[in-house]
């Protein structure tokens, strides 16, 4: 069967985004890049291109820190705005993105494939919580006295912004991991060098438009759209660079972390997962399968923390595999703008033939393939598949897919299900579906993994701390343990006369 997308209509807002010209915004300007150069950014459900945006290099790189530098100046504006004002910049800015939270969520869905319910409920109004969480934060960032055992000396602490912060945020949440970065960069004080991916540049060029307008001084916030391999590169290396935040792949981050130690840089990675999902027999079924279906194919399966190895117990598998399957099958898959659409596409045919082969191996090796409806040739669309009859070993319950694909493992007893599931190199994310109160406890205690979901998948907070264990990388987004990764803890002691 053949299906087809056609190109949707566009509101008036966001197509004159669109059509910009390609562009960095430095020291509270749109310029043209200095590498002269541009990339074309297209629509994930049809294939074709929506505009182009800059392909910034090292030199744009080198002008945006240097404009992050003189902004974050202890003489300079920024540092000398009070908490208070500094909190109500940050408040501002969240509700210039509320305000436009129609265009946002419809510049998400052109860039990302996201569906626009979605675009508008999650990636919009957690980007604006973040920065109205956030807004809170700056007058109650306070130093400590200090008892020390010194007669006639006194010692208290103070917190320093830790200075330029390099951000480099994913292509699957553009505008939310704006909010998870900037938020709390910009309420420790510090100022910022954001680079967007190049497949999703337009919400982040836009929020740094608004924050301007919010009152945010030029300079304190600076966007280089451009490739991981250059501008990407060239911030991570850069010496006036004191902190990168990265959210992206393992293999990625690993590079960061190695390049960041020649001028000892602090880093704070979120990385990649291969989320364990525990279902136990007496689990209530309707929800552990809606949960579960709804963790994996949200977004397509392209989330971190996808629950994308289902562990299920051997009395009720069988059971819970076809429930999935048709699930799998019933979801419509289409282009984002249409209300109607269940399934959308992924972010680049590069991404859809590493899902596709990830399948086809699966099968090769002996998995049981059930695939879903049939998705459009036009984009970058992959079914809705589950797994079944796999093993621990094979690449499709080990490796991160990062696509609309489960893998079903079966288990018999607790004790081997808490192995088998903590025997990953990731550790972002876990969850469990049980009615005991025992069984809950006694796994989140033994899974080893960033967060614990227990009936239920996927919700987070900006409150709540965010990040992984092992190779899901190290640090925290969000909550206060975010803050403290944007401060430095000063000691002054003062001695009597």
């Amino acid at each position: 069967m053949t299906l087809s997308v056609a190109d949707p209509p566009v509101s008036s807002a966001v197509a004159a985004r669109l059509a910009l010209p390609p562009h960095v915004f430095v020291d509270g300007r749109a310029e043209q890049p200095l590498s002269g150069d541009a990339l074309p950014v297209l629509d994930p459900a049809t294939g074709r291109a929506l505009g182009t945006a800059a392909d910034a290099g090292p030199a744009d790189v080198a002008r945006a820190v240097a404009a992050a530098s003189r902004a974050g100046d202890p003489a300079g504006q920024w540092r000398r705005t009070t908490p208070i004002e500094r909190g109500r910049v940050l408040h501002r800015i969240g509700d210039a993105i509320l305000a436009r939270a129609a265009e946002f969520a419809e510049l998400e869905v052109l860039d990302a494939g996201k569906l626009l319910g979605a675009a508008r409920a999650i990636d919009v109004d957690f980007a604006a919580r973040a920065f109205h969480y956030y807004a809170g934060w700056p007058t109650k960032i306070v130093g400590s006295t200090v008892p020390v055992s010194h007669p006639g000396v006194h010692v208290r602490t103070e917190k320093d912004p830790v200075g330029v912060v390099g951000a480099i945020t994913a292509w699957n949440f553009p505008l939310l991991l704006c909010g998870w970065k900037l938020a709390p960069a910009l309420a420790a004080g510090c100022t910022v060098v954001l680079k967007p991916s190049e497949e999703t540049p337009h919400s982040a060029l836009w929020l740094a438009e608004l924050a301007l307008e919010a009152g945010l001084p030029p300079g304190v916030l600076n966007v280089v759209p451009g490739r991981g391999d250059t501008a990407g590169r060239a911030l991570v290396e850069h010496p006036g660079v004191d902190k990168i935040s990265f959210t992206g792949s393992t293999a990625v981050g690993t590079d960061i972390a190695r390049r960041a130690a020649h001028h000892l840089t602090r880093v704070t990675l979120e990385l990649g997962g291969k989320s364990a999902n525990i279902v136990f027999p007496d689990a209530d079924l309707d929800a552990a399968v809606e949960g579960s279906a709804g963790g994996i194919f949200w977004h397509a399966g392209q989330t971190c923390s996808a629950p994308s190895r289902l562990f299920v117990h051997r009395s009720v598998h069988d059971e819970v595999v076809e429930r999935l399957r048709a699930v799998a099958s019933g979801l419509r898959p289409g282009h984002g703008l249409d209300a109607t659409t269940e399934l959308g596409p992924l972010v680049n045919a590069r991404q859809r033939e590493r899902v596709a082969g990830h399948v086809r191996r699966a099968g090769e090796q002996g998995a049981v393939v059930h695939v879903g409806a049939d998705v459009p040739d036009d984009g970058f669309f992959h079914p809705a598949t589950i797994l079944s009859g796999a093993r621990d070993d094979m690449a499709c319950a080990r490796e991160e897919i990062f696509g609309p694909v489960l893998t079903v493992l079966p288990f018999d007893d607790t004790d081997e299900v808490l192995r088998r599931a903590d025997a990953s190199e990731y550790g972002l994310a876990a969850g469990l579906w049980t009615r005991s109160v025992d069984t809950a406890h006694r796994a989140t205690k033994a899974l080893r993994a960033g967060t614990v979901y227990v009936n239920g998948w996927g919700l987070t907070d900006p409150a709540a701390p965010f990040g992984g264990f092992r190779h899901s990388g190290y640090g925290r987004d969000l909550g206060p343990d975010a803050l403290e990764g944007y401060l430095e803890t000063k000691s002054v002691w003062t001695f009597h006369a």
